[in-house]
């Protein structure tokens, strides 16, 4: 009766894959109408140019929790390798979609700070989502 439950239930969790894609879609979606939303907002104040790269920041890593808690929500394993996975693709296209809108890609240590900084961002998160206990079940 035991291994029937437990095939029952591990049959439910989504792939890692998949919620991986779903993690990094979402973290590119929030960031995407973040970063809008941000835009306008300077577009109407006279926001000095020194809080435009932390709030970039804090864009980004908002961005990522909460596509690692979306993305990771129903797994139960693999909360670290999923999240670093998360954080690092996401860095990734986000570089190269904010680039095609920029129309310039440039190459240099801020690249490769978001990579690190998305990259232990996700892991953390990862870490985080998959341990947390669902007490409203």
């Amino acid at each position: 009766m035991k291994l029937r439950a437990k095939n029952v239930e591990e049959k439910k969790q989504p792939s890692v894959f998949l919620s991986i894609l779903k993690g990094c879609f979402v973290s590119l979606c929030i960031s995407l109408i973040g970063v809008l939303i941000f835009a306008f907002c300077l577009k109407f104040t006279s926001l000095s140019d020194k809080f435009i790269t932390p709030i970039n920041e804090v864009i980004k890593g908002l961005s990522i929790f909460l596509g690692v808690l979306l993305g990771l929500r129903k797994q139960k394993k693999m909360g670290l390798v999923s999240g670093l996975t998360i954080g690092l693709s996401y860095t990734l296209l986000a570089f190269v979609i904010f680039s095609l809108l920029n129309g310039a890609f440039v190459f240099d240590r801020t690249l490769l700070y978001d990579a690190i900084f998305g990259t232990l961002i996700g892991g953390i998160c990862g870490i985080i989502c998959v341990n947390i206990k669902k007490t409203a079940r």
